[in-house]
């Protein structure tokens, strides 16, 4: 029998706040959760796995409607399955897009501080003389 978890356990678990999973289960992100006979929440293996899903869609910037299109797709079964996936390469084309603009600004970062060391250097040389 398969242990199911609390929302505290699986807040512990993900790291979502309690706050933040009632919040997606309201909004339809989360919507086969299942309850007890007392009403409470239990979380199933499938449950964490899609939220930690959620969680990395989250961390790479797809905005919420985005996640709830995908959950609305997953939902409606595997009839689904090319469109989930249209989706997830257009996500991934647009993150790929935002490292390589991170990556430039970073490039141009790690100029500047060489630019400032340079200057720094230049700058005592000049207040000792």
């Amino acid at each position: 029998m398969e242990k199911l978890l609390t929302i505290r356990q699986v807040a512990d678990v993900t790291g979502l706040s309690v706050h933040t999973l009632r919040y997606y289960e309201n909004i339809g992100l989360l919507s086969s959760i299942h309850r007890n006979k007392n009403g409470y929440r239990c979380y199933s293996k499938e449950d964490i796995i899609w939220i930690e899903f959620l969680n990395r869609l989250k961390a790479t910037g797809m905005p919420i409607n985005k996640m709830l299109e995908i959950a609305e797709l997953r939902w409606r079964g595997d009839s689904t399955l090319t469109e989930r996936r249209i989706l997830l390469e257009e996500h991934y084309k647009e993150v790929q897009q935002h490292m390589i603009e991170l990556n430039q600004n970073l490039n141009l970062l790690a100029d500047k501080i060489v630019t400032y060391k340079v200057m720094e250097k230049n700058y005592m040389l000049n207040i000792t003389e």
